[in-house]
């Protein structure tokens, strides 16, 4: 009985322990879904105003700021404003509006939509701009509003912060609002570049490091070498190694005769005879 008891508690705990796995199993794959359903319509839910291939292109590249909302704020005299920016998404949940602007009161304005876009692409800028937003009351002509945005490459930063630079409306047409967004999404991959020394020198180390460990493994698996002859032609390196001594020895060091060199000599005068010596022949025999 006792057997059986705990052979049932053992089936029970393992049918606990496989639905615990299957449900965070469920668990993960829900989650992996919302993300996909998320990311899943980037740049693509824009509608360009002019359907070609180069601004296509420029579209793409923003890819990686897809999902995130940009806020900026701007201080006009007494009021204040708050700018919302989504690329190619609802901004704060707006429908079709890329770019808003609400005021202290929450009254929101539509500055642009993102299904009238254009985007041109520089070497590490794009230019967005979202048109089709709510017409001016008493500026532009009541023209419709118009966003341009501005996204420069920065490697310092991933995203960085929405900055508002000014609405240009003391014109009769073509009025705007200019804002500017840094991020390193923009900046080309720098490809290192080795010089041609830096070549040549990669190249003559890797055949180095061939030779003496081709060298090394011939020598003691295949002759049996042991020791310093392990060294691949050790007898040719050691020659090689004194011709240098003694090279090095004569060039560098010097060596003086041990003879002395001829050298100039006055003649010594003869010596006076003393005056006892001059009567010497004088003398009988």
């Amino acid at each position: 009985m006792y057997v059986k008891t705990v052979v049932h508690c053992s089936e029970d705990s393992e049918r606990v322990l496989l639905m615990a796995m299957l449900s965070s199993r469920a668990v993960v794959f829900l989650i992996l879904l919302a993300g996909g359903v998320q990311a899943g319509g980037g740049t693509s839910k824009c509608k360009l105003s002019v359907d070609n291939q180069r601004e296509k292109k420029a579209l793409s590249l923003l890819e990686p700021l897809t999902n995130i909302s940009f806020k900026a704020q701007n201080t006009d005299g007494n009021d204040s404003y708050t700018y919302v920016l989504q690329i190619c998404d609802d901004a704060d949940g707006v429908k079709d509006a890329g770019v808003i602007q609400k005021d202290k009161s929450g009254k929101t304005v539509r500055i642009g939509n993102y299904n009238a876009t254009e985007a041109t692409a520089g070497g590490d800028w794009v230019m967005l701009i979202y048109r089709g937003g709510e017409k001016y009351d008493h500026h532009c002509s009541n023209e419709e509003r118009k966003a341009i945005i501005i996204i420069s490459c920065n490697r310092s930063v991933a995203v960085g912060e929405l900055s508002m630079i000014q609405e240009k409306k003391e014109k009769s047409l073509d009025c705007f609002y200019l804002f500017e967004l840094d991020s390193s999404v923009l900046c080309a991959v720098v490809q290192p570049k080795l010089s041609t020394g830096s070549i040549l020198l990669i190249i003559g180390f890797s055949c180095l490091a061939v030779y003496l460990i081709g060298g090394f493994l011939y020598q003691r698996l295949v002759v049996g070498a042991k020791g310093v002859e392990q060294f691949p032609n050790y007898a040719f390196w050691s020659e090689i190694g004194n011709l240098s001594a003694d090279g090095c020895d004569f060039v560098c060091r010097s060596r003086g005769s041990r003879e002395e060199p001829p050298t100039y000599r006055g003649v010594a005068p003869e010596p006076l005879e003393e005056p006892e010596e001059r009567d010497d022949h004088l003398l009988p025999m």
